[in-house]
């Protein structure tokens, strides 16, 4: 055994010789399929290699695996073996990546808390110098729909992070609620917004707040938090439609229709899903609707804004430039974060 160990680089010429190989060969494969081999080390735990070639068989026959790229990184430094039989205990490694990446992101996170509490101030003092001077009609350059789609949209998303516990998306979507809604009344005091508008939206942001923070710190209880949710489900799904609709009058006819079918679809969905007519893949997306209203009224909100500057391009001097600015710092520093959770509600 020796002398075939020297020469296995080189296969002999002699035909016993390489018959008695591959007799080893086979067998050794046979007596190890599917087993691993385990060392010192979490990154070597490998599965053999099968493969009929020189270096193959050099590596079977010394006990050696040929390695292979883990599909995981894992901390190499530890010396602890990983537990066989646990399937998670592989994974410390890179729990211990995973939780610096979690701090690192959670950081710039929270670091979008100052653009995001800055983002309307200069849209609120520019429209508070307006207000002063009477000057109601530069306030008509800043669209209520627009501005209403933010808020619901930020909104849902409050009480999608609240159900998941992220504190930094929490505090970001607040500060969103918050500045829009006052961005709202001003506009509703230059009657650029209808005030039944702005009553409902005062009444809906206010219970949202105090329902979604109640939840938070385990204060309310769960069957009237879901029936919040199923609210703005509803609520999402009705006004996303309609808003989407009522940007382009009066260049298409003015109609509630859209908000009204999507509303009975919504309240159809919900129903059902609560009362158990669905699918588990039914409920889960019946459960996300929300969330996904929320990110198309984002998504819908610079559309407005652009089809108002189109329509009137002399009153976009009532704009703050700055503001947009912000939003776009914010988001960046909020997108490692979700790529990191990789949560598409981000």
């Amino acid at each position: 055994m020796a002398h075939q160990s020297c020469v296995v680089s080189h296969p002999p010429p002699y035909a016993p010789l390489r018959h008695h190989q591959s007799q080893h060969h086979n067998r050794n494969n046979n007596n190890n399929k599917n087993n691993l081999v385990q060392f010192k080390y979490p990154t070597l735990l490998l599965p053999r290699t099968h493969h009929h070639n020189a270096s193959a068989s050099a590596s079977n026959l010394f006990g050696f695996p040929r390695l292979r790229r883990p599909n995981i990184s894992l901390n190499a430094l530890d010396s602890d073996a990983p537990d066989p039989h646990h399937q998670g205990s592989v994974n410390f490694g890179r729990n211990e990546s995973y939780q610096q990446w979690d701090s690192l992101t959670a950081k710039f996170s929270g670091a979008a808390n100052i653009p995001f509490l800055l983002l309307q101030m200069p849209q609120i003092i520019l429209n508070a110098r307006n207000l002063a001077a009477g000057n109601n009609t530069a306030l008509m350059a800043v669209p209520w729909l627009g501005m209403l789609t933010s808020l619901l949209g930020n909104l849902s998303l409050l009480s999608y992070f609240a159900k998941k516990r992220e504190q930094g998306a929490m505090v970001v979507q607040t500060l969103g609620v918050v500045s829009t809604f006052v961005v709202l009344a001003q506009l509703a005091l230059a009657e650029a917004m209808p005030l039944p508008y702005f009553s409902a939206t005062s009444v809906v942001v206010v219970s949202g707040l105090f329902l979604n923070f109640m939840n938070y710190f385990g204060l309310l209880n769960a069957g009237i938090f879901r029936l919040w949710e199923d609210f703005i489900t509803i609520g999402g799904l009705s006004v996303l439609p309609q808003i989407m609709w009522s940007t382009f009058v009066p260049y298409i006819p003015n109609s509630i229709l859209p908000g009204a079918i999507s509303f009975v679809i919504a309240v159809l969905a919900v129903t059902m899903a609560r009362s158990g007519k669905l699918s588990e893949q039914g409920v889960k997306f019946v459960g996300g609707i929300s969330g996904w209203t929320a990110t198309l009224l984002f998504m819908w909100m610079p559309v407005s804004q652009m089809w108002t500057n189109y329509l009137n391009p002399e009153n976009m001097k009532g704009l703050s430039a700055i503001s947009m600015l912000l939003a776009m710092i914010g988001n960046g520093l909020m997108l490692p974060r979700a790529l990191l959770i990789r949560d598409l509600m981000w």
